[in-house]
């Protein structure tokens, strides 16, 4: 069963998951207890278009990276900084007025850093996009200093 995770971010400014950003996406992150995954939810807005009706590669990039940052925050309580991410496009992913889905789990930790694996699929299941990543987990105070 899922459950919404709150979110950890004080200001809600952030672009993907603020709630008072107004021009952000709002997005909502759930933690799947069974599968051991983090997942949201997204309505690809039309202005997000590359070429054609295809939702932008930066778009699903940023998608994939926020919702490793909150994997990773899930598991550890702390926050973590992209330390790399390797991303692959399997497939086109439209902007068809249809929600895709964003998964991700936790590969492995070792010490201070992360790894993680998510995925973005369309409306039918199909994989669009994959990504690995390495996060670094940092203390409150240097987390502080890196947002001021």
């Amino acid at each position: 069963m899922k459950k919404e995770l709150q979110n950890p971010f004080p200001d809600g400014n952030c672009f993907f998951c603020g709630s008072n950003n107004n021009s952000g996406l709002k997005l909502k992150f759930y933690w799947d207890e069974e599968k051991k995954e983090i997942s949201t939810d997204y309505l690809p807005a039309r202005h997000f278009a590359g070429q054609g009706s295809i939702l932008h590669g930066a778009i699903q990039m940023g998608l994939l990276n926020e919702i490793m940052g909150w994997a990773s925050y899930t598991f550890t309580g702390k926050m973590a900084v992209t330390s790399d991410i390797n991303v692959k496009f399997l497939k086109p992913t439209y902007i068809n007025g249809e929600k895709i889905n964003i998964t991700c789990k936790v590969t492995s930790r070792e010490g201070l850093k992360i790894k993680m694996h998510a995925k973005l699929f369309n409306i039918k299941g199909t994989a669009c996009t994959e990504a690995k990543g390495t996060y670094h987990i940092i203390s409150s105070e240097k987390y502080r200093d890196i947002i001021q």
